[in-house]
C-alpha cells in the first residue's frame, strides 16, 4: 500500500520569489540574521556573478560561529573552484557532494539517481524551497552568458513546515557522513529516519497558508509528487496552469491532462520553447499531439531558460518546487516540492504566470504541429526512444 501524502497544515507565512534576483536577497537576508545553523542543499552551486555573494553570506557565517552545513549534486556541481574550496575549508562550512560522478559519468546506469532539491533552513526559523539553484539568472554554465534571466520560482516559509526542511536535509546530510566515516550505525539511522513525518510537539505558528512538503526518493516517497499532482488534477474544475522545464509525463499524468481538458476545464502549459538538452527537449514533443486533440492550451517560453517546476489550480491550490514533469524527476531524482492551499498565493503565483504567457509566450498551433517537418520528428522519436531505453535499464516503466 502507498503512503498517504503529507497533510496540509495551517500556520504558514509564505513568500513567492521569482529568479535569483528575488531569491537570493532573501536568503542571504536568512543567511546573516542565523545565530546556530543553516543547512543548505542544491543542485548546481556556482560561483559566478549573483551567486558568489551567497557564497559570501556562507563563509561569513561560519566564521561568526554558526554552523554551515551545505550539500550539492555530484553530477550538478562536478567541480568546486579551489579557491572557494580553500576558503570553505578555513572557514569551516562542512561541503557534501551527493554521488560524484565516476569515470563512466552518464554511461553509468548509477548515477542518474541525483540530488535536485533546492532547499534551505537557518535557525529552524525559516526554511526556502523551490527551483532555483544557487547559480546567477543571467549565466548558465553550459551555455555562457545569457540575453534575458530564467524564469523560475522559490518559497521562503515560516511555520510548522520548516522543520519537516530541516529533518529532509539532515536526513542526506548523516547519510552522506556516515558513508565518508563507514559508519553502519549512523547509516542505518539516516536510511530508516522518516524526514516528511509530522512532529508531535506543537510549533510555533506564524500565519495562515496551508501547506506541505512533498518528497520524492527512492524509499518511501517515491510517488508523493506526482499523486499530488494527479489528485489536484483529478479535482480542477475550471482551471490548470502548470509551467515546467522539462515536460514528459507519463501516461497517467498525460490523461489526467486530457480527461480534464475533455470536462472543460481551461488547461494551459508553459513549457520550455529553447533548446537545452537533445533528451529533454526532443523526448516531451511526441506527447503534445494528444494533449493539443483534447483541448490543452500549449505555449513555448523562448526569451531564456524556462526552469520553473510550478503549478496553480482553480485558483487556490499551488506547488513550487524542484520537481519536472519527467522520468527523471518523478522515477530517479531526490525532488522536493511544497504545495500550498491558499488563494492569495495562488493568485500571486498565477498573475506571474500568466504575465509570463502574455509577454513571452508563443501558442502552438496544433496544425503547424501536425505539419513540422520529417527531421523533427526523427530527432523526437530518437530522444523518446533513448529515454525508455535508459528507463528500461533502471527497472522503470513510465512513458
Amino acid at each position: 500500500m502507498p503512503l498517504r501524502l503529507p497533510s496540509l497544515r495551517t500556520g504558514h507565512s509564505l513568500d513567492l520569489l521569482e529568479g535569483s534576483s528575488e531569491f537570493f536577497p532573501a536568503l542571504i537576508a536568512a543567511i546573516e540574521a542565523g545565530k546556530h545553523e543553516v543547512w543548505l542543499e542544491s543542485y548546481i552551486f556556482d560561483f559566478t556573478g549573483a551567486s558568489e555573494a551567497v557564497a559570501l553570506a556562507l563563509e561569513r557565517a561560519s566564521l561568526r560561529g554558526v554552523t554551515v552545513r551545505v550539500v550539492v549534486d555530484g553530477f550538478g556541481t562536478p567541480l568546486m573552484p579551489a579557491t572557494w574550496r580553500r576558503r570553505f575549508r578555513q572557514a569551516g562550512i562542512d561541503w557534501q557532494v551527493y554521488a560524484p560522478v565516476g569515470s563512466l559519468g552518464v554511461l553509468w546506469p548509477g548515477s542518474w539517481r541525483r540530488l535536485h532539491r533546492k532547499l534551505c533552513v537557518v535557525d529552524d526559523a525559516v526554511a526556502f524551497c523551490g527551483g532555483i539553484n544557487i547559480l546567477d539568472d543571467l549565466h548558465d554554465p553550459g551555455h555562457g552568458q545569457l540575453q534575458a534571466p530564467r524564469l523560475d520560482f522559490a518559497v521562503r516559509v515560516r511555520g510548522p513546515l520548516v522543520a519537516d526542511v530541516r529533518r529532509s536535509i539532515r536526513q542526506i546530510w548523516q547519510r552522506l557522513r556516515a558513508i565518508h566515516t563507514l559508519n553502519p550505525h549512523a547509516l542505518a539511522e539516516a536510511l530508516t529516519s522518516h524526514p516528511a513525518q509530522s512532529p508531535k510537539q506543537p510549533l510555533e505558528q506564524h500565519g495562515s497558508f496551508r501547506a506541505a512538503l512533498m518528497l520524492r526518493d527512492n524509499l518511501r516517497y517515491r510517488s508523493h509528487i506526482e499523486r499530488a499532482y494527479l489528485r489536484a488534477i483529478g479535482r480542477a474544475q475550471r482551471e490548470i496552469v502548470i509551467a515546467n522545464a522539462y515536460f514528459v509525463p507519463g501516461r497517467r499524468l498525460r490523461l489526467a491532462l486530457e480527461r480534464a481538458a475533455r470536462r472543460g476545464v481551461h488547461v494551459t502549459l508553459l513549457l520550455q520553447g529553447r533548446y537545452e538538452y537533445f533528451m529533454q527537449y526532443y523526448a516531451s514533443r511526441p506527447v503534445y499531439g494528444s494533449l493539443l486533440r483534447a483541448g490543452v492550451t500549449i505555449h513555448e517560453y523562448s526569451p531564456s531558460f524556462l526552469h520553473a517546476k510550478v503549478a496553480v489550480i482553480d485558483g487556490h491550490w499551488a506547488t513550487v518546487g524542484s520537481s519536472n514533469l519527467d522520468p527523471l524527476s518523478l522515477l530517479l531524482a531526490r525532488e522536493a516540492n511544497v504545495v500550498v492551499e491558499d488563494k492569495a498565493f495562488a493568485g500571486q503565483l498565477r498573475g506571474r504566470l500568466m504575465q509570463a504567457i502574455a509577454d513571452h509566450g508563443q501558442e502552438m498551433d496544433p496544425q503547424r504541429y501536425a505539419r513540422r517537418p520529417l527531421v523533427e520528428r526523427v530527432l523526437e522519436r530518437l530522444a523518446l526512444g533513448v529515454m525508455r531505453l535508459a528507463l528500461m535499464i533502471q527497472g522503470k516503466r513510465y512513458l
